[in-house]
C-alpha cells in the first residue's frame, strides 16, 4: 500500500533539509503533509561538510554557525593583498550536522512530516495525481510513496550539455596549531600564492574559528580532480611553505567537487516532479556558491505551497547572471584571462560588498557594468562574440571523489 503525501523530498542534504524547514512554518493554518526520504546510514548518505554563505548579522542560523567573519581578504600571487571590511554583510560557516540537527528539533514538532530512510530506485511521474517514488528499505522491502508534488535534490546522473564545464575541486584540513597564527577576524577568500596549474587556477582558503584553528583548504579550478596524494601534497606545502603555520594537528578533513558550467539544468523532470538545490541549478557557475540559493529557493517554493498557490519553481539565478559566468568560465577556460590575476585584480578593484551582491545574483544592472568594466575587457568581449557559436556537448560526471560530486556549498561549497 503506498504511502500519500503533500510533498515527498527526496534526499536530506542542504536543499532538502531546507525545504522541509520552510515548508513547516510554526501556526500554519493547514500544514502540509510531507515525507522527507533520505538514504540510510553508509556510503550513500553525504558526510559532515562545511557550507559558507554570506548575509546580514541576525540570520535564521546565526546561533548555529561554526564562525564568522566581517573582514575578507584576496592575497594576489606577488603577496599583495585586498582586505575589505564587510559594513553590512558577515560571512558566515554553517556545519552541515548542525544544521540537520537544527532541522530536526524543528521538524519533531512537526506531526504532519515523516522521515523514511530507504534507497530510492526510481521516481515516476504519474499525472495527474502526482508523482511516485520507489524506494528499497533497510530490509530488503519496497516501500512506494506517493506525493501531489515531488521534489528531487539528488545528484544528477550526468552534466547538462555545456559549452564550457570546470570542476571546482578542493580538499580541506581543520588544524589545531601550536602558537596563535590565526586571525579569527578575517576570512581568506583566495589565496593565489600556491602554484598555479598549467590549465586552470589554484588557491588557498582560511577560516578561522580562533587564533589556533581553522580550516585550511586548498582549491583548484581545472578540468580533472586531483588524486588523494596530490591534495595532501599541495596542503603540506601550502601550510608549510606559504602560510609557515609550524607544527600542527589535523582534526578532520573534507573534500569535494563542484561543477562549474554553462549548461542548463532543468529543474522540471515532469508534471509534479521538481529538482532542488544544484541538481535543479541552484549552484553559482562561476564561483560554486549554492547554500544561500538553495534558502531563496525553499523560502519561495513553501510559501507558495502553504499559501495554496499553483507551483511557479523559482529560478536560482536570472539569466544576465548566468550570460555573465558563461562568459567568464569561457575566457578562463580558454587561457584567455589569467585567473589568479583576473580575481586579484576584480577583488582590488571592486567595492567587496557589491562584488557578494554579484556573486549571489542579486546585483543590479548598473553593479554588473561597473563589476565588468573591472575585467579584462578585449579578452571579454572576444569571448561573448565567440560564445554562440561554440556547440553544446555532454560531457561525463567524474567519480573520483570520495565524496559526492555536488557537496552544496563548500560550498562549498567554498567559493
Amino acid at each position: 500500500m503506498p504511502a500519500d503525501f503533500d510533498v515527498v523530498i527526496v534526499g536530506a542534504g542542504a536543499a532538502g533539509l531546507s525545504l522541509a524547514y520552510h515548508l513547516w512554518a510554526p501556526g500554519s493554518a493547514a500544514p502540509l503533509s510531507v515525507a522527507l526520504v533520505d538514504a540510510p546510514p553508509g556510503p550513500l548518505r553525504a558526510p559532515p561538510r562545511t557550507w559558507c554563505f554570506w548575509e546580514p548579522p541576525g540570520g535564521a542560523y546565526d546561533s548555529y554557525l561554526a564562525a564568522s567573519w566581517p573582514q575578507l581578504r584576496v592575497r594576489a600571487a606577488d603577496g599583495s593583498s585586498s582586505e575589505s571590511q564587510l559594513a553590512q554583510l558577515r560571512y558566515k560557516m554553517l556545519r552541515s550536522d548542525v544544521f540537520e540537527a537544527l532541522v530536526e528539533q524543528r521538524l519533531s514538532r512537526a506531526p504532519a512530516l515523516c522521515r523514511i530512510e530507504a534507497n530510492v530506485s526510481a521516481i515516476r511521474d504519474v499525472p495527474p495525481e502526482g508523482g511516485e517514488v520507489l524506494t528499497r528499505d533497510a530490509h530488503g522491502e519496497s516501500v512506494l510513496v506517493h506525493g501531489r508534488l515531488v521534489f528531487d535534490s539528488r545528484p544528477p546522473p550526468r552534466l547538462p550539455p555545456s559549452r564550457t564545464t570546470l570542476l571546482q575541486h578542493f580538499t580541506g584540513w581543520f588544524v589545531r596549531t601550536e602558537r596563535p597564527v590565526f586571525d579569527p577576524a578575517t576570512a581568506d577568500l583566495m589565496d593565489f600564492r600556491t602554484p598555479q596549474p598549467a590549465h586552470g587556477l589554484s588557491f588557498g582558503y582560511v577560516l578561522p574559528m580562533d587564533p589556533y584553528t581553522a580550516l585550511v583548504e586548498y582549491t583548484e579550478f581545472s578540468a580533472a580532480p586531483l588524486d588523494a596524494d596530490g591534495y595532501r601534497r599541495a596542503l603540506c606545502h601550502y601550510t608549510d611553505e606559504i602560510l609557515k603555520l609550524g607544527r600542527l594537528r589535523v582534526t578532520a578533513q573534507e573534500h569535494g567537487i563542484i561543477p562549474m558550467t554553462d549548461g542548463h539544468f532543468l529543474y522540471r523532470q515532469g508534471h509534479s516532479v521538481y529538482r532542488i538545490g544544484t541538481a535543479g541549478g541552484a549552484t553559482r557557475p562561476s564561483t560554486g556558491y549554492t547554500f544561500a540559493a538553495v534558502q531563496r529557493q525553499s523560502r519561495a517554493i513553501a510559501a507558495q505551497l502553504r499559501a495554496g498557490r499553483p507551483l511557479r519553481m523559482p529560478l536560482p539565478y536570472g539569466r544576465r547572471a548566468r550570460a555573465m559566468d558563461a562568459v567568464m568560465l569561457r575566457a578562463l577556460d580558454s587561457g584567455r584571462v589569467d585567473g589568479a590575476d583576473f580575481f586579484s585584480r576584480l577583488f582590488r578593484g571592486v567595492p567587496a560588498e557589491r562584488l557578494l551582491r554579484f556573486m549571489d545574483g542579486s546585483s543590479r544592472l548598473h553593479e554588473d557594468l561597473l563589476i565588468g568594466l573591472r575585467t579584462p575587457v578585449v579578452p571579454m568581449l572576444r569571448t561573448v562574440v565567440e560564445l554562440p557559436f561554440r556547440p553544446r556537448r555532454e560531457r561525463p560526471v567524474t567519480s573520483a571523489s570520495p565524496s559526492p560530486i555536488f557537496p552544496t556549498d563548500h560550498e562549498e561549497s567554498t567559493p
